[in-house]
């Protein structure tokens, strides 16, 4: 299942690891943060407008973090690669599990977040100016259109993605000017954005845990929305909606995850070809395996095993522990 990925990595500590800019017009562009949600410095032609900054971590391990939107701005957050990450307030979970690239999350203002982090991470964070960009949907509407917008989740918005690598990709001459840009593009994009006109009621836990486990039962077989909101029973409409509500994936993107999560599986402890890998975990080419996995794990199927063997000898030879068993496992043979 997708949880068992932060159960990897619960007693590992982990330390924000961030690359360097390239250069000082990087820095001023999209400073790095060294903190969550607390960027070094503004960047933008209008201050207090728009903000951008870029928070980068490497290493694995859980992460807690807690921020608190200012009350005349809205948080946007892009991931530029895809992690594991739970958000809540509370104790309401608002999202959890692996957020696929191009994600993008809007926070109201004066609401609290927080954010556990399970795996390396790269997002790109907007502070935008609620009076600028996000006025009221009516006279009078005030906290009602701050409502709409907070908690807004869309896996993979195609164009809040697409500006996200205009912006990164430009590195080091990336500018204020060109990133104000963006930022303004993101903002319009967002406040023309249709909004759900009800709030859909979460799947229930012990329909969820039926569906869960068919699919990780049959997740190498050809699974229908029809099935799923079979087992659930519920009719097709109300059980997309409910799924996606309780787990913050479609029912497709859920079972195309726990494909990856099995092919990993096999990736790491096996010798297996990846075509066969492809079809064992139901993939019907090993193209399409290979364009899904890019996607989810942003990389190649093959450079993710080679980077899972190289960290895994690095992780041995570091272990002082593994060493000195190994060593003395080894001395009594040679010197006998």
């Amino acid at each position: 299942m997708l949880t068992d990925m932060q159960a990897a990595g619960a007693r590992s500590i982990y330390q924000p690891s961030c690359r360097e800019p390239a250069s000082p017009q990087e820095i001023r562009a999209i400073p790095l943060e060294r903190r969550w949600r607390q960027p070094g410095q503004r960047a933008g032609a209008a201050p207090d407008d728009i903000t951008i900054s870029r928070w980068t971590c490497t290493q694995t391990g859980i992460r807690h973090e807690d921020a608190t939107t200012p009350a005349d701005q809205y948080f946007v957050a892009i991931a530029l690669k895809a992690t594991r990450i739970k958000l809540s307030r509370g104790r309401h979970a608002i999202f959890d599990g692996v957020m696929p690239a191009g994600t993008l999350y809007v926070g109201a203002p004066s609401k609290q977040l927080s954010a556990q982090f399970c795996a390396p991470c790269d997002f790109l964070h907007f502070h935008v100016s609620a009076s600028s960009y996000f006025p009221p949907l009516h006279p009078g509407a005030g906290a009602s259109s701050a409502d709409g917008l907070n908690d807004l989740i869309l896996l993979r918005d195609p164009f809040a993605e697409q500006l996200a690598k205009a912006l990164t990709q430009r590195g080091h001459s990336a500018d204020r000017e060109f990133a104000h840009c963006i930022g303004q593009t993101l903002a319009m994009h967002l406040a023309r954005r249709e909004l759900p006109h009800a709030r859909v009621n979460a799947l229930p836990k012990w329909r969820l845990r039926r569906v869960k486990e068919y699919i990780g039962t049959h997740f190498d077989h050809c699974i229908g929305l029809y099935e799923l909101a079979k087992v659930a029973g519920l009719s097709r409409m109300h059980f997309a909606a409910q799924f996606r509500a309780a787990t913050g994936y479609r029912p497709r993107e859920y079972l195309l995850h726990q494909r990856i999560e099995r092919a990993k599986s096999l990736l790491s402890n096996s010798e297996t070809a990846l075509a066969e890998v492809a079809l064992t975990v139901g993939f019907c080419t090993q193209a399409h395996f290979s364009t899904v996995f890019k996607r989810i794990t942003g990389d190649t199927p093959a450079r993710w095993r080679c980077a899972n063997r190289n960290a895994s000898v690095a992780l041995r030879l570091s272990d002082p522990v593994s060493t000195s068993k190994t060593v003395t496992h080894v001395l009594p043979a040679d010197f006998s």
